[in-house]
C-alpha cells in the first residue's frame, strides 16, 4: 500500500525528541469512522513494515465514538490493537460522556446533544425519543459488548514519552504537567491553544477541528475533523521529526 506522507519541519524556539530507537504514531479524533481507523491501522502496519524499529508505540487521542456513524466498530478496532500492539488508547470528552451515562440515566442530557444518538445507532439503539433515559440505559448495558467495557476502563488520561505529552485536549497553562487536572486535560480550548507559552514537554493533542495538522512551538493539533472532512489523521514520531502518513 503506498503511503502518501508530509514531512513538517517544527519551529526551531525548541526541538523535542523522543529517545533513540523509538517511534510514536499518534492518530488523532476518530469519531465513529471505523473506515478511516482500519485504513491507518493498515498504514501503520505497512509503514513499520517498511522502516523497522526496535520501539514503536500507537497513541490514540480520544474521542472514538459519537458524531460518524460506527462508533462500536471503532472501540472493536482499538480494543483490537490495544491487546495485540499494546496501544495506548487516551480518554477523550465523549468516551468521558459515555462512561458518566453508565452511571448515571440523568447524564444522558449533556451527551445528548454532542452524538449520543450516533453511538446508541451503533449498539442497535434507535428509539431515543420516546425512551427514558433509565430504558436506554438499560438498552446499552444489554448490547455493550464485554470487550467494550474492559477497553473503557483502559483508558488513559495522559502518555508521555522523551520530549512529548500526549493528552485529548490540551493543558492548562502555567500548571505543572503532574499537577494538571483531568477535565483540563479533556475539554480546555482557548486558555491552551492561545497560549504561546513554552510547556515542560511538547504537547500533541485533538479535541479541536483545524482543516490540517496544526503544528505550533509549544504543540501540535491532529484532530482534522475526521467524521465530517474524510481526514483521519495520523503521525509518526520518530527523534525531533515528525511525518504524516
Amino acid at each position: 500500500m503506498p503511503i502518501a506522507s508530509t514531512l513538517y519541519s517544527m519551529p526551531q524556539r525548541r526541538v523535542p525528541s523522543l529517545p533513540a530507537d523509538t517511534r510514536i504514531y499518534a492518530v488523532g479524533d476518530i469519531h465513529g469512522r471505523a473506515d478511516l481507523l482500519a485504513d491507518i491501522n493498515a498504514r501503520i502496519d505497512d509503514d513499520l513494515l517498511r522502516r523497522p524499529i526496535r520501539y514503536s508505540a500507537e497513541v490514540y487521542l480520544g474521542d472514538y465514538i459519537d458524531r460518524g456513524p460506527d462508533s462500536s466498530r471503532v472501540i472493536s478496532l482499538l480494543a483490537t490493537r490495544l491487546v495485540r500492539n499494546r496501544a495506548v488508547c487516551l480518554r477523550g470528552n465523549h468516551e468521558a460522556m459515555l462512561e458518566a451515562f453508565l452511571a448515571e440515566p440523568a447524564a444522558l442530557a449533556d451527551w445528548l446533544p454532542l452524538g449520543a444518538r450516533q453511538t446508541l445507532a451503533s449498539y442497535v439503539i434507535t428509539n431515543t425519543t420516546d425512551c427514558t433515559p433509565r430504558d436506554l440505559l438499560r438498552q446499552l448495558h444489554e448490547r455493550l459488548p464485554r470487550t467494550h467495557q474492559l477497553f473503557l476502563q483502559c483508558l488513559s488520561d495522559s502518555y508521555c514519552c522523551g520530549d512529548f505529552f500526549f493528552v485529548h485536549a490540551g493543558i492548562r497553562p502555567g500548571v505543572s504537567l503532574e499537577l494538571q487536572k483531568v477535565h483540563d486535560m479533556m475539554w480546555i480550548r482557548e486558555e491552551f491553544l492561545d497560549s504561546t507559552q513554552a510547556f515542560e514537554r511538547y504537547i500533541v493533542h485533538g479535541h479541536t477541528p483545524v482543516p490540517h495538522p496544526d503544528i505550533r512551538n509549544n504543540r501540535i493539533n491532529i484532530d482534522t475533523g475526521a467524521w465530517r472532512s474524510g481526514v483521519l489523521t495520523c503521525i509518526a514520531i520518530e527523534g525531533s521529526e515528525i511525518v504524516v502518513l
